[in-house]
């Protein structure tokens, strides 16, 4: 017997709150090889906000990362996406073209999605 694969199109996980241990459960479930990296931009957040003395590094990182889990949690927008960033390589200048439109395309509506919560 064999299990029935998920809808490409639904999103595998529920978006989280743009809270500190749901983005963390949340990367870690949909791009776990990226928590190197969330930790690292966390660092970073905390250190600014402390030495500028505004929360607003804190807020910009939960933004940057409910927008990376958005767009992650649904399977084939991530896949569209590492496609278009993979032809940003490519010598062809229209498909580099394409690729920015693409991506931009897929960035705007993630923050637009999480803006919206």
């Amino acid at each position: 017997m064999t299990m029935p694969q998920p809808d490409p199109e639904e999103p595998r996980i529920a978006m989280p709150e743009l809270t500190l241990p749901a983005l963390r459960q949340a990367v870690a479930t949909v791009v776990p090889s990226r928590l190197p990296e969330f930790f690292e931009d966390m660092q970073t957040a905390f250190v600014r906000a402390g030495e500028e003395g505004t929360v607003l590094p804190i807020r910009m990182f939960y933004r940057q990362w409910g927008v990376v889990v958005e767009i992650e949690r649904h399977p084939a927008t991530a896949r569209r996406l590492h496609l278009a960033e993979r032809a940003m390589d490519d010598p062809d200048e229209e498909i580099r073209a394409r690729a920015v439109r693409e991506i931009g395309d897929i960035v705007r509506n993630a923050h637009r999605a999480v803006a919206d919560g």
